[in-house]
């Protein structure tokens, strides 16, 4: 099967922004004031502005409840990559959802689930034979990939790095750096993991030997993306499968965010053609619906033994039907309309574009990136946070990231209009001036 198809098909345009009252607007404004009464209060954040609430969706274009248009430079999170519901993908989810909305994954599993599983194996870096296990979440990926290194190891610790996020459940909460998240749970996480400086692999050992168990893997994200968009040296990867092999210690790829063409490769490790003893996966996947996955070498997730009537690591959800079904889909439009292709092709005229437009402005102290995956690093956490609001006001959505809120992400759908995503990479601009 050929996964890198050139039938490309034209994505679909992208309108420009289209405001039809103040934003937020009085209906975002009331609905806020409802959820204030009924959610927990550290959800969403209401103050000192309610955000927008979303009504409509396609491509790269979202529609708020009082009828207002906007670019997502977004892509919700990282997880549009075939764009806001893409015809293809909501024909599946309709389809899949008519005639079995769920199953009994890991009893009496959905057919729709092996499809996706060979799919996903199909995929795997490097070609050699994997296996999957299937989640609903980024975090449980990751969760899997945790047990696995494990159960394959027998140890516990892991080396994870500076600025890295991983997911906020207990055992990916403890891989996850930034205290944060991390403070008021300290009594309740492992406290199994040490950190080293992204982007220096030798700087491994050092945390190898400061963790307080037996390390037995290494947690990384290829390009950082809570982190700040943060892209490591050429080669770090190379180097850090080279000591993970020296030192035996499993290599887990954290490409929840950079999976499924965001850098402009299929997977980030495959930018230094590196494959990972374990890949976790989610967001784009199905470019809507909450599904995700841990890929693996069948000699590491061979340490899971056969299952004799009770899995030892599943939950309710497992293989749900319309995600797979919406997941199987998303991955034909990947192939179908070229989008890894054209994430780095746009994506680099994008990064270059930004550079130049951005030389000189003393708000920004940086301009980098990989594909669609491009941070507007600032010199101040609240020049971002301005820069975000004001974006929003202007009918363009992007949100800060990196530990203190200094960089601009940007990583829209990969189905955006070029010349669309053009004019709203000038609205940002526009914002930091």
């Amino acid at each position: 099967m050929n996964h890198r198809s050139k039938r490309l098909r034209r994505p679909a345009q992208t309108a420009s922004p289209e405001l039809v009252t103040p934003v937020p607007g009085p209906k975002s404004r009331a609905l806020a004031e409802r959820l204030g009464r009924v959610e927990s209060a550290d959800t969403t954040c209401l103050a000192p502005e309610p955000p927008i609430f979303w009504e409509v969706a396609s491509g790269a274009n979202v529609w708020d409840v009082d009828g207002n248009r906007y670019v997502d430079l977004g892509g919700a999170f990282g997880v549009a990559n075939a764009g806001h519901a893409h015809p293809k993908v909501v024909a599946a989810l309709a389809m899949q959802s008519s005639r079995l909305p769920h199953g009994m994954g890991d009893v009496h599993p959905p057919a729709v689930k092996v499809d996706l599983l060979e799919a996903l194996a199909a995929r795997f870096p490097g070609g050699g034979p994997c296996r999957v296990v299937l989640g609903t979440s980024g975090s449980d990926a990751v969760e899997t990939a945790l047990k696995t290194a494990m159960l394959a190891t027998g140890r516990p610790g892991a080396v994870a790095f500076e600025g890295g996020y991983h997911g906020l459940t207990l055992g990916a909460l403890d891989l996850t750096a930034r205290p944060f998240f991390r403070e008021r749970f300290e009594a309740r996480v492992a406290h199994a993991t040490s950190w080293a400086r992204y982007g220096d692999a030798r700087d491994v050992l050092r945390a190898r030997d400061a963790c307080p168990v037996p390390v037995g893997c290494v947690v990384v994200e290829p390009v950082q993306g809570r982190g700040g968009e943060r892209v490591p040296p050429p080669g770090f990867l190379r180097d850090l499968r080279a000591l993970c092999d020296r030192e035996g210690l499993l290599l887990i790829a954290d490409e929840i965010y950079t999976g499924f063409g965001r850098t402009g490769r299929l997977f980030a490790c495959e930018h230094e053609d590196v494959v990972p003893d374990l890949l976790c996966v989610g967001k784009g996947l199905s470019s809507g619906m909450p599904i995700s996955a841990c890929l693996g070498r069948d000699e590491v997730m061979a340490a899971w033994p056969a299952s004799e009537g009770e899995a030892r690591h599943t939950w309710t959800f497992l293989g749900h039907p319309a995600g797979c079904a919406a997941a199987l889909a998303s991955l034909e439009v990947l192939d179908e309309e070229g989008l890894v292709e054209r994430s780095a092709t746009i994506g680099a005229r994008a990064l270059e574009s930004l550079r130049a437009k951005t030389r000189g402005l003393a708000s920004v102290r940086e301009v980098r990136g990989l594909g669609l995956m491009i941070g507007i690093a600032c010199r101040e956490g609240e020049t971002a946070v301005s820069a975000c609001r004001e974006a929003l006001h202007r009918g363009v959505i992007l949100l800060p990231s990196g530990d203190d809120g200094s960089v601009l992400s940007i990583t829209p759908p990969l189905v955006i209009d070029e010349a669309t995503l053009e004019e709203a990479l000038d609205v940002v601009v526009s914002c930091l001036s």
